[in-house]
């Protein structure tokens, strides 16, 4: 089944490769902390912005949400919180049904010099942030000194009305099948799995559907500002996160307070070239992690003495288990798919290419197991075999944004462009595509409107190494902001996100949100 185009590579049939979750690290993938479960009510005319939230311990996470224990207290011995939040179901129907949002904070340290609120959105689309905050909490620990660190699960994800689309055992068959058809018989399968799963989300969560757009993700937002008692959304967002905030920068200038978007998505491209630029950028990083393999020399578990050697080598692995998968874990086994998600998800940060490389080697010696628990942290999928909802919510969000629907033809004509831009990754991504082809709601637009004149400095940051939000999308999201609002930084490195991979970054990023100090525009980190 294909992955979709979205800030991450993550979700299977949506259409916008845009954000896991954060950096999209394995152990923000797997780990998990929620509320109870949001429904939907009528709210008849009140205030929602005046509703008094009642703040709880974290129960344990949802399966929705990923499954785990309830979160630890943070090394201060600060609590987790949750809560929930009535919004609209319609926000052109503002008075009638509403859903319920589940909310995570941890409160500031330092209450005499407390800024306010900062909110997260890690990414994906489809990640809870209820769920990942603490998981990576550790990270924006100095932060917290003078902001409560909020985040939130989006209308759709986690404990969010979260839609709901296949069960798990269908979901297992669903990622199992190939992802990349190479005859009429495989295309035709290919196109039923994807009518099946749209056809499941449709008959689960179609009342749904139509509400769970960025644009009504970003009104939730403005509505959690109000709600939490702050005059500014002061915001950090990652990945798909970075699209999320430059809609609510458009729709709410007037009311950004401090903001920073790490691993930016390109505001500009389409679904189409959002794609096409992530084939590139998955490939790149591929050929980063050769570099390094071949300058290890025989230390490098991959063979191969130049980069072309261990691309081929990879090339030819993906093809045998395109022939015949191997084992992995019980009786499931590792596809050329599932080995394609698993490699992708390891290129999300460098600390995992010694993992790719085991991987690897373990496959061709018959053992998928690694690549295949890199591929289910990719897919949202527990070790008891439970899925996440990030599936359902990316695909339904990406779509509910996106106006792209190809036909199985108009794929195909792709196809030559993206097998160029990637050799390992090109059809992987190319048939992706067709995610949104047979979706029961229409898209809300061809690309973002993220202009936000009179909006404050906006920090903006990108790397050059980023294999899932191209380096590229920096300069364009800072342009489209508009001028003095996007200020441009550039990290020189590997890897998805930037904050907690650079001093240099975190230094420039600490001394806005903290102290209000606006870096130099075009400032570059090493």
């Amino acid at each position: 089944m294909p992955i979709s185009s979205s800030a991450d590579v993550r979700v299977r049939g949506g259409v916008r490769p845009r954000a896991s979750l954060a950096a999209a690290t394995v152990a923000v993938l797997l780990a998990a902390a929620g509320c109870s479960d949001g429904d939907k009510d009528t709210a008849g005319a009140q205030d929602l912005a005046s509703q008094t939230l009642e703040w709880r311990a974290c129960p344990a996470p949802s399966e929705a949400e990923g499954g785990g224990t309830p979160p630890s207290p943070l090394p201060g011995g600060t609590i987790w919180e949750c809560s929930f939040m009535d919004a609209p179901l319609d926000y052109d129907d503002p008075d009638g049904e509403t859903i319920e949002l589940a909310l995570i904070r941890a409160r500031a340290r330092e209450t005499a010099h407390r800024i306010g609120s900062l909110i997260f959105n890690f990414g994906g689309p489809g990640g809870s942030g209820v769920a990942t905050l603490p998981a990576a909490a550790e990270d924006y620990g100095t932060l917290q000194a003078r902001y409560d660190l909020v985040s939130f699960d989006p209308r759709g994800v986690g404990r969010s009305v979260p839609v709901e689309c296949l069960d798990d055992k269908q979901m297992d068959a669903y990622l199992s099948e190939d992802g990349t058809p190479d005859d009429p018989a495989e295309e035709k399968t290919f196109v039923k799995g994807i009518d099946w799963f749209s056809g499941a989300c449709e008959k689960n969560s179609g009342e749904l559907l139509p509400h769970v757009a960025t644009t009504n993700a970003a009104r939730d937002m403005d509505l959690m500002r109000a709600v939490l008692g702050d005059d500014k959304l002061h915001y950090f967002g990652i990945s798909y996160g970075t699209e999320l905030g430059g809609v609510y920068a458009h729709l709410f200038p007037k009311n950004v307070g401090r903001a920073v978007f790490d691993a930016v998505v390109d505001p500009t491209e389409t679904a189409e070239q959002s794609s096409l630029g992530q084939a590139e950028g998955f490939q790149l990083a591929l050929t980063n992690f050769a570099k390094d393999c071949v300058a290890r020399g025989d230390a490098c578990l991959v063979p191969g003495s130049t980069v072309q050697e261990i691309q081929d080598w990879i090339l030819a692995l993906l093809d045998q288990l395109e022939k015949k998968p191997i084992p992995a874990v019980g009786d499931r086994k590792l596809t050329a798919t599932l080995a394609t998600t698993g490699i992708a998800q390891t290129l999300y940060s460098k600390e995992y290419w010694s993992l790719l490389e085991q991987g690897l080697d373990e496959a061709d010696g018959g053992n998928g197991a690694l690549l295949l628990a890199f591929a289910d942290a990719m897919n949202g999928r527990s070790e008891d075999g439970h899925y996440s909802n990030i599936q359902a919510a990316g695909t339904a969000i990406n779509c509910a944004d996106s106006r792209s629907r190809f036909t199985l033809g108009q794929t195909k004509a792709k196809l030559p462009e993206f097998q160029k831009a990637s050799p390992v990754f090109g059809d992987y991504l190319g048939w992706g595509l067709m995610g949104c082809s047979d979706w029961p709601v229409p898209g809300a637009w061809n690309t973002p409107d993220v202009s936000a004149p009179g909006a404050p400095p906006i920090l903006v940051i990108g790397n050059t190494g980023d294999p899932a939000t191209p380096y590229e999308g920096t300069k364009a999201m800072a342009g489209e902001l508009g001028k003095g609002v996007g200020i441009q930084i550039t990290y020189r490195g590997q890897g998805h996100g930037a904050y907690g991979s650079s001093t240099c970054v975190k230094r420039a990023v600490d001394g806005y949100l903290l102290d209000g100090k606006v870096p130099a525009d075009g400032t570059v980190c090493r």
